[in-house]
């Protein structure tokens, strides 16, 4: 099992990111959550198969098309507790 934390940047707050990047997630097999951040960005988190992770990550640079994407980060980390599912937090 692979896990990565995303964090994306820019217009991405109120344009439907988060539950575009669910959508995503679901559609790769993928559990986690996506959340807003208190500076504006939003954080992904996700768990599953490595080229599943590398796909959310092309669609995370890019975002729904009311997204502006400025800045984005990634950071692979332990797959630990892994969820059952995929929220918007």
């Amino acid at each position: 099992m692979n896990a990565a934390r995303f964090v994306v940047r820019g217009r991405v707050q109120g344009v439907f990111f988060r539950a575009s990047a669910r959508e995503q997630a679901v559609q790769l097999k993928l559990t986690g959550h996506a959340r807003n951040l208190l500076d504006g960005s939003v954080e992904v988190v996700a768990y599953g198969d490595a080229a599943a992770l590398n796909h959310l990550e092309t669609w995370l640079r890019d975002g729904p098309p009311t997204a502006e994407v400025t800045e984005f980060y990634r950071e692979d980390i332990g797959a630990h507790d892994v969820p059952a599912d995929f929220r918007t937090l």
